[in-house]
């Protein structure tokens, strides 16, 4: 039977996220939320970017989306600049006695250490009281330094440091409040953003250094912080709008889990709105953007990790990424015991079921002869 779900929100991530539900036979959409007036009352598949109806309107009625009695919600709205609003939603959400995959917001990926127990007990006891549960993920903060490291690691007769980064040209990233609010792009050099000020990269980024800390099983001295602007040459004229000459054109930032003296867990972020700026800085493994797990140890590692897609550049599939893994969580979720879980708490994750919504998978077997098989093992090997 299929899994009933709710989805919230059709921005950057959440289109994207929308889409597979759709288009996932393991799912049956039964309602869809948004929060602009533009987009009440249109099909869920038109917002999803998709050449279908499928008979579901959008409404900006949470409340009246939850009385559907969906299994899951999907829920992509932002959280960056409305984080209690959020929370408030998860817990309208969560009473409903609805699990929740979300991608925001991102402290509740790892809530211990960072959000004080008054904050993190009222939404595990509205899990416990309703028998569900919460999961909170994306791409980065998310599978790219959570999943990924863990699975390289586990290979490893003894590790003195994991390196997470994310090496990207935002050039062509349309999410402007995440640009220009949150990053601080196009301000002048010293003029710092929200995530520049003091204790918030290291608490964004700190769920990471948090939970790979715990799945390590070692203990923390400290969590720092750094950060380098870089400003642009000449203006430049990018997706989510205009960069002044002078303006803050590339970030670097690295946000290090310590004990003692020595960074054990570093997640690094080098982000620019051209590759020129900063060649001094990390690169790429390909044009665009990448993410890379450094580990040393033995063996050492550096795995590369270069997502495409067929509907967009470097960031549309880093983006793709990340509403897939939330999307794909969903059985796992819905089955999970009750409470906020996190990637050290569900099984994991093998996709079962993604090649199943394969469009190419599905006309292969519609187009197979009757009686016909794949072929014997021998076959298949030769």
């Amino acid at each position: 039977m299929a899994i009933r779900v709710v989805h919230v929100a059709t921005g950057n991530a959440g289109r994207i996220a929308l889409a597979h539900v759709i288009n996932d036979p393991r799912f049956e959409l039964a309602g869809l939320v948004v929060s602009a007036k533009e987009k009440v009352g249109r099909d869920a598949g038109e917002l999803a970017g998709l050449d279908l109806a499928t008979g579901v309107r959008a409404t900006d009625d949470l409340a009246s989306a939850m009385a559907t009695e969906p299994d899951c919600a999907v829920y992509c709205a932002l959280a960056e600049t409305r984080f209690f609003e959020t929370l408030n939603d998860l817990k309208l959400i969560l009473s409903a006695g609805v699990n929740v995959v979300a991608t925001s917001p991102v402290p509740l990926i790892y809530p211990w250490g960072l959000l004080p127990d008054e904050m993190i007990e009222p939404i595990e006891d509205l899990c416990r009281e309703h028998g569900v549960s919460l999961f909170t993920t994306g791409v980065d903060p998310g599978w790219a330094n959570d999943l990924l490291p863990f699975a390289v690691a586990s290979t490893c007769q003894h590790i003195e440091q994991v390196r997470c980064s994310e090496v990207a040209d935002y050039a062509t990233y349309s999410g402007a409040p995440v640009m220009f609010d949150v990053m601080g792009f196009g301000r002048p050099v010293g003029d710092l953003p929200m995530l520049f000020k003091p204790g918030v990269l290291a608490s964004a980024w700190g769920v990471t250094v948090r939970q790979l800390a715990s799945g390590f099983g070692i203990e923390l001295d400290d969590i720092t912080e750094w950060f380098e602007q870089e400003p642009a040459p000449e203006s430049l004229a990018v997706t989510a709008g205009h960069i002044p000459k002078g303006g803050v054109a590339a970030v670097r930032f690295q946000v290090s889990g310590m004990v003692g003296d020595q960074p054990v867990i570093v997640v690094d972020h080098t982000t620019r709105l051209h590759p020129d700026l900063r060649p001094d800085w990390p690169q790429p493994a390909q044009d665009g953007g990448s993410y890379r797990i450094e580990i040393t140890g033995e063996p050492s590692y550096r795995v590369d990790v270069c997502p495409t897609s067929r509907h967009g550049d470097h960031n549309y599939a880093a983006i793709a990424s990340g509403a897939g893994r939330v999307v794909n969580a969903i059985p796992d979720v819905t089955a999970a015991a009750p409470g906020i879980r996190t990637t050290l708490d569900l099984p994991f994750g093998t996709a079962n079921g993604v090649f199943a919504a394969s469009p190419a998978l599905r006309t292969s077997k519609e187009n197979r002869p009757s009686g016909s098989s794949s072929g014997s093992s021998s076959e298949r090997l030769s």
